[in-house]
């Protein structure tokens, strides 16, 4: 997850107040929404929130009563105004309300952030059609024609017709290479990713094998005849694949890199003291948190600038922080990876010895140099 959208929220000092507020359950004929705003601007208050920050959150809910999203949103509010509100790609299992140092953004990791923008390519013989697939639904993104002569065979096997039948191999392998060449650009422009081909077999792998290396790993072939439309159904099970397999990718990385190699260093860690460590020190590539991990909510201590975290709040005062606060481990690493453009992944428990501790304590990153 590219964690830049949340750049907004370290501008400022906290504490802030982080909302994550299900719609999907909601109905006009019952009272959720007004319970809920209700419950949250308690619950903030009584975790200290000031006045002014309850209010702005209190706008924000009572808006989102009136709106149409599918699945609810997150709002972060600092000192009287609401200044980050993302919505959400799947509903929190349950709505919650806290009031920090910092925000509480980890759950974005689950809840918003993998939630892929990919191109659907309804392949033929003659060209494609292209369609962009994202959390505000679908919508055309153009298409591509190439020639339409010859383009079918004959059952005849005489010379003459073996050589219309190469014309017309031709033709397929010269639209095959104008859609790869337009998909590529639609992909770049619209900055997909994910790319699925529908169409027939032979269309499909035809232009998958056109397509630039950079986008081999971003492409699934589904298996649909040309004409058919893929089924909302059928792109979020697309998605949800495409998810899980980054995020078994992003594992292996950090099994394969936590392992020292002949001098001792490891490309990978894990616990809490060695992340703060990488932390301070700008190393973290990317993090990897495990949601049920018990070092999620680990306590510690953070000062004014991302880079001011550590284990105990002595150690900040010998780095020579004065002021100093308690927050989480996972959101102050997320402010961190902010800071220095690392990015973030969920990863949940998985098959294997290996897999299921991994990352010990739930969190880890892979790291920029060992």
């Amino acid at each position: 997850m590219d964690l830049a959208f949340l750049h907004p929220l370290y501008e400022h000092p906290g504490p802030w107040a982080s909302v994550y507020v299900g719609t999907s359950r909601h109905t006009e004929d019952t009272p959720h929404e007004r319970h809920l705003t209700a419950r949250a601007l308690t619950d903030l208050a009584e975790q200290g929130c000031d006045t002014a920050t309850c209010a702005a959150v209190r706008g924000a809910l009572e808006a989102l009563e009136h709106s149409s999203e599918p699945n609810g949103r997150a709002i972060f509010a600092h000192a009287g105004e609401v200044v980050l509100q993302p919505s959400l790609a799947r509903p929190p299992q349950r709505d919650s309300a806290h009031w920090a140092p910092l925000p509480h953004t980890a759950p974005l990791l689950e809840l918003a952030g993998e939630d892929p923008v990919c191109v659907v390519a309804y392949v033929d013989r003659k060209g494609a059609d292209f369609e962009l697939r994202d959390a505000l639904g679908e919508r055309d993104a153009g298409s591509v024609k190439g020639r339409e002569h010859p383009i079918h065979r004959t059952a005849s096997s005489d010379w003459s017709e073996r050589h219309f039948q190469l014309k017309v191999e031709n033709t397929w392998e010269h639209n095959a290479a104008e859609v790869a060449d337009a998909l590529s650009v639609c992909q770049e422009e619209t900055g997909a990713d994910l790319v699925i081909l529908v169409g027939d077999d032979r269309e499909r792998r035809a232009v998958h094998e056109r397509l630039p290396q950079r986008l081999r790993d971003a492409v699934v072939e589904a298996p649909h005849g040309p004409g058919s439309r893929l089924l909302d159904d059928d792109v979020a099970r697309i998605r949800e694949e495409h998810v899980r397999g980054r995020a078994e990718t992003e594992m292996d990385r950090f099994l394969a890199a936590r392992t020292p190699d002949d001098e001792g260093r490891a490309g990978a860690v894990e616990g809490v003291p060695a992340l703060v460590e990488a932390a301070r020190e700008h190393r973290i590539d990317e993090l990897l948190i495990r949601p049920d991990g018990p070092d999620a909510h680990r306590e510690v201590w953070i000062g004014e600038d991302p880079d001011q975290v550590a284990v105990r709040r002595t150690d900040l005062q010998i780095l020579g922080e004065q002021n100093s606060w308690s927050a989480r481990a996972d959101d102050a690493l997320i402010r961190s990876a902010v800071a220095t453009g690392a990015a973030a992944v969920s990863v949940a428990p998985a098959d294997g010895a290996a897999r299921e501790e991994a990352p010990a304590g739930g969190l880890g990153a892979l790291l920029r140099w060992a």
